[in-house]
């Protein structure tokens, strides 16, 4: 029988959280101002780098480099259903636009 770490992936799974609503609000902000930005690549590309870089540090600090499976799988949960909210909103139509 398989035993669950429960505090080990709700720790990952709260800080998942968190840190992807930073990774998709960064996501959102870098965009809009690449559509206003005469060099838009360097906007995305500097955004990217440093979006990634941070998923990633903060994914490895609370995993523990990555041995502890399920900090590390309630951490990937977590980012997956950040996704797929940031992804409904950003598809729910705006007021102006109905």
């Amino acid at each position: 029988m398989m035993i669950i770490d429960w505090p080990g992936a709700l720790m990952g799974f709260g800080v998942g959280v968190a840190v992807s609503v930073v990774y998709f609000a960064g996501l959102a902000m870098s965009v809009r101002a690449a559509l206003i930005s005469s060099r838009p690549a360097a906007v995305l590309l500097t955004s990217a780098v440093l979006r990634i870089g941070l998923l990633l540090a903060v994914g490895w600090l609370v995993t523990d480099g990555a041995t502890l499976a399920w900090a590390f799988a309630g951490y990937g949960v977590a980012f997956f259903l950040v996704r797929f909210l940031a992804t409904l909103l950003a598809r729910m139509p705006r007021p102006e636009d109905i």
